[in-house]
């Protein structure tokens, strides 16, 4: 089993409550997998997160596919805020990162399934732009799975001591 380091500074952490509620609503992060001669390779991607699980599509070849066939260990990381500070020479940021084994989905049923969360994410109520996909491109994509080992959600320092002083005033 995999130990995962602690995050050195505590009082920045966010709640695993709190960082599930920053993947759930943003709509796209930073893949990071090892690639092509064990060159780390990111990219933005968008994505659905579901019961501790991050689900993308992709084309059926290229560099992601090829590194996640080649070594299954994975990292995905959204920023929710990002507010430049220049007065003080800092950021009020909130961020999440992922850890987890990436899969491409063999399994027709899950791979549907997946196509279905994300069309619900990205195209909410469109039943017939959702079938019109599937007819024409369904074999043609992958869906791909992250599943979730461990994650940390971050926030500025700033940003903590005023969500603990809003708690101690309550």
């Amino acid at each position: 089993m995999t130990t995962f380091r602690e995050m050195r500074r505590k009082r920045q952490l966010l709640s695993e409550e709190e960082s599930i509620e920053i993947l759930r609503h943003a709509t796209s992060g930073t893949l990071a997998l090892l690639g092509d001669e064990g060159y780390p390779y990111s990219l933005p991607i968008s994505f659905v997160y579901h019961e501790g699980h991050l689900y993308f599509h992709s084309a059926m070849a290229g560099h992601k596919v090829d590194a996640i066939r080649h070594y299954e260990k994975a990292s995905f990381s959204v920023i929710d805020r990002d507010e430049i500070i220049p007065e003080h020479f800092t950021t009020h940021f909130r961020s999440v990162i992922c850890f987890g084994k990436i899969h491409i989905i063999d399994n027709e049923e899950e791979k549907m399934n997946t196509l279905r969360l994300l069309a619900e994410r990205y195209s909410p109520n469109d039943e017939a732009g959702f079938q019109h996909e599937v007819e024409k491109g369904f074999n043609h994509m992958l869906m791909i799975r992250l599943d979730i080992e461990h994650l940390t959600g971050k926030e500025a320092i700033e940003l903590a001591k005023a969500k603990q002083k809003e708690n101690e005033e309550r």
